[in-house]
């Protein structure tokens, strides 16, 4: 579990500086870049309570898992399937699907392993 917590910290701190490179001076609307911010504030709180493991903070850390998903699975497919409609900010269109790709996978393992790893013994 710590591996998996070092990771959403990692992956929540490369997505919300990642958002902030591509939206700096890009004019793109707040709404737009907020939700990364947001999913990476959830996925840091999430991986430092389920420190003290619960049912509750491994449910939390989960669906902190689950809004990377959700949020990630429309991002991917939007620029993967209609690349001209995505405003992809200060990266190329070719790189920013690539990268949105690879967090899209890591986060779907990362839902995955957060609920099938087993809590401790106690």
């Amino acid at each position: 579990m710590k591996a998996l917590r070092i990771l959403g910290v990692i992956g929540a701190i490369l997505l919300m500086a990642g958002e902030g490179y591509r939206s700096w001076g890009a004019g793109r609307p707040a709404v737009f870049w907020m939700d990364d911010m947001l999913a990476g504030s959830m996925m840091i709180a999430a991986a430092i309570l389920v420190g003290r493991q619960s049912f509750a903070t491994r449910s939390f850390f989960a669906a902190s898992w689950g809004v990377a998903v959700g949020m990630l699975y429309g991002s991917f497919f939007g620029k993967l399937y209609d690349p001209a409609s995505s405003n992809p900010g200060n990266f190329s269109i070719g790189l920013l699907t690539w990268l949105v790709g690879a967090a899209f996978v890591i986060a779907i393992g990362g839902l995955v392993a957060s609920i099938l790893l087993p809590a401790p013994r106690r």
